[in-house]
């Protein structure tokens, strides 16, 4: 029988089966309580989405709690309650055992999955308890988990290999945790449809954020900055989220090895040095720059010893901290702006809206700032979703998609496969 004729009808303690060839009803029982469940939340007018995501950058867990109503180019968003929930040094010091680097101790990545799983559980259970939220009454979990190792061949140069990206918090362990439905693990079906697993955010930007009448460029400032271009819908331009280089990645890291410090607070370091052209030439001397969009990248390349090679081939290796922290902070900028004019000028005169933690960076916001001239770069607030829940709240959307969704509701996004992502756990 072709599949293609069988229409799914409704469910009660039965699916209903109707073949349109044959005109029979087949009824089929339901076994497991949590299929039915998953079910009805799909046919929901309305779900509510825990949204999680923990950056490159490892400073705490994002948890969003969002009301979706509807799926598709219809999706309406509103995020009731948002924290950021801060790893304490022992997290952060475990995860960096593994974290972006090619030989590793296998057990500990094993125990790592396993582990970092149940504490974002955890995390959310104390999120929803502060905020007097029944478990309940939450729908779906989104978990992003936390990238440890992002391998495209673009970035390798292995193609013995096909793209791979790998992030740890297992699902099941925060379905368990929680007693919640969880979805997770997005970025391996976008790389088994032919993707590089990143950057995802095009697929919520695009749903939520395109304008009929303006061209948006959304630029996102985490450990890695990267960007969606959503032209104005009537222009019949394709939307699509490409990395544009380092973040704030380089800049941690380099406060983490030197003073010991998470990150350059307020740029209260950067801003006492002074930008030196050289090292600031040869930081930006990479093929990655050279890329045509979209691309993806990560620590794996933007990474101290990136650094190491750049001072070596511009003879810097005698800066003090202050210079190259100022230095590290222009390159960011250097490479959010080039990225950006590279593809304004097709645009007319696009907005740009900003979010992740580069935002609160007030020297590197100058730089861009300064860079894009008389293109104005907003914070994200202006669309109306708080900056910092944007990516968790990102996921929420594509969890919302792979419930209640279409995967044709991504073909209008370029070079990026169109499909729903995210594996599905049950509590029990």
């Amino acid at each position: 029988m072709n599949a293609g004729m069988w229409a799914w009808i409704k469910i009660s303690s039965k699916i209903e089966l109707y073949d349109e060839t044959t005109k029979y009803h087949y009824l089929y029982p339901i076994v497991n309580k949590y299929i039915k469940k998953l079910y009805a939340i799909g046919n929901k007018e309305e779900r509510w989405i825990v949204g999680l995501m923990s950056g490159t950058s490892m400073d705490g867990l994002d948890i969003a709690l969002c009301h979706i109503i509807g799926s598709g180019n219809t999706t309406a968003l509103e995020v009731v309650r948002f924290v950021t929930k801060r790893y304490p040094d022992e997290f952060r010091s475990r995860v960096r055992e593994v974290f972006a680097k090619r030989s590793i101790d296998q057990q500990v990545l094993c125990g790592l999955h396993a582990w970092v799983g149940q504490i974002h559980g955890a995390l959310v259970n104390e999120a929803l308890r502060e905020w007097g939220v029944a478990h309940a009454d939450v729908d779906l979990v989104a978990s992003h988990g936390q990238t440890v190792f992002h391998a495209p061949r673009s970035l390798t140069d292995n193609t013995s290999y096909p793209n791979s990206t790998l992030q740890i918090g297992d699902g099941d362990h925060v379905a368990v945790t929680t007693g919640i439905i969880t979805v997770s693990d997005f970025r391996q079906k976008h790389v088994a449809a032919g993707g590089e697993g990143a950057p995802l955010a095009a697929y919520g930007d695009y749903l939520l954020f395109a304008d009929k009448q303006q061209t948006r460029i959304l630029l996102n400032i985490g450990g890695i900055a990267n960007f969606t271009l959503l032209p104005a819908t009537g222009s019949g331009g394709g939307s699509f989220a490409t990395d544009v280089g380092p973040g704030n990645t380089l800049m941690d890291q380099y406060m983490q090895a030197k003073l010991g410090m998470e990150l350059d607070s307020d740029a209260g370091v950067a801003a006492t040095g002074a930008v030196n052209d050289q090292l600031l030439a040869a930081l930006l001397d990479h093929p990655f720059f050279g890329m045509p969009f979209p691309k993806t990248t990560g620590p794996e390349l933007f990474n101290l010893q990136y650094l190491a090679d750049a001072q070596r081939a511009s003879a810097t290796e005698g800066l003090s901290v202050n210079d190259v922290m100022a230095t590290l902070c222009a390159f960011s900028a250097s490479a959010v702006v080039s990225a950006i004019q590279q593809v304004a000028y097709l645009h007319g005169h696009p907005a740009v809206y900003v979010s992740g933690g580069g935002l609160h960076n007030p020297l590197l916001m100058q730089g861009i700032r300064k860079g894009l001239d008389d293109i104005v770069a907003l914070p994200f607030d202006a669309l109306g979703l708080l900056p910092d829940a944007k990516e968790a709240a990102l996921f929420a959307v594509l969890a919302n998609e792979t419930v209640a969704g279409d995967a044709a509701n991504a073909s209008a996004i370029q070079d990026s496969p169109a499909v729903c992502m995210g594996k599905i756990s049950f509590p029990e």
